[in-house]
């Protein structure tokens, strides 16, 4: 990183800055990472936000918007040196995302070898469960409950508007 940038920074700021580096990156498991990701981002949005406020306030003084830059430097360098470092944080996090999920995944594929053939839960293997009807092959018909009552009148009104509408034609 560029010196110049660093000088921008205050002790804290620079604190912070120093913790992304890749050693110590390397270091941190992926809540830490975490953690040290939103850290940077606050930190950058605070110091870019410093920047935007303070470069419309002078571009109403200098009218011009190149030179209200020359006069803001400091808050760029500072931003830049946040965006930066949460760039090398996000990488990271990324990686040791990527890592949990395949590990997530191989653990998965694991549980779901050692149960092969077990089926659904609660089902044992090639037994079907007590409650289940056998399968006979024939379409199952609803029961005449409140909701299918209901949807079977729906469904036929339905049908009798459809016609009464070709039958005025």
């Amino acid at each position: 990183m560029n010196q110049a940038l660093l000088a921008q920074l205050n002790d804290t700021e620079r604190l912070l800055w120093h913790e992304t580096d890749p050693t110590r990156l390397a270091n941190l498991d992926e809540d830490a990472t975490a953690e040290l990701h939103d850290r940077i981002r606050r930190a950058r949005n605070k110091h870019t936000g410093q920047y935007r406020r303070e470069a419309s306030a002078r571009v109403a003084e200098t009218r011009a918007r190149g030179a209200a830059r020359a006069r803001n430097t400091r808050n760029a360098a500072r931003a830049e040196a946040f965006e930066v470092a949460l760039s090398r944080v996000s990488r990271r996090l990324s990686q040791l995302s990527r890592q949990a999920a395949a590990e997530q995944r191989a653990e998965r594929i694991a549980a779901a070898k050692a149960n092969h053939g077990a089926g659904p839960a609660g089902v044992a293997a090639g037994v079907q469960a007590e409650s289940a009807p056998p399968d006979t092959g024939v379409a199952r018909r609803h029961r005449k409950t409140t909701g299918g009552t209901k949807r079977d009148a729906s469904s036929q009104s339905a049908g009798a508007r459809r016609q009464a509408r070709r039958d005025d034609r």
